[in-house]
């Protein structure tokens, strides 16, 4: 997907940035480095993906959700907290 194009986001899209930015900034020492700024445009979703493999996201500037994707069967899991992300990436590299 590449990195988004941040010059011009639609009003959906500059909300959901501003919260997934806000919740790395929240969760910054944990969260580690940031691999891609994204908007996927299939579902909605603005993300920070993060180096650690989880992602942060957004849908159309609604809540923050913490993503982590099953890399052996491509299953994702939605999580509310970062707390709860990490502890599923930890639970699926075991």
């Amino acid at each position: 997907m590449g990195y988004y194009n941040l010059d011009n986001p639609a009003y959906c899209e500059a909300k959901g940035l501003s919260k997934v930015f806000k919740a790395y900034a929240d969760n910054m020492d944990e969260a580690g480095e940031i691999m891609e700024v994204g908007f996927n445009s299939n579902s909605g979703y603005v993300y920070i993906a993060l180096e650690n493999g989880i992602s942060i996201c957004s849908m159309l500037g609604r809540q923050v959700e913490y993503l982590v994707t099953d890399f052996e069967d491509g299953e994702e899991y939605f999580l509310e907290t970062f707390k709860e992300a990490e502890t599923k990436l930890k639970e699926l590299n075991k």
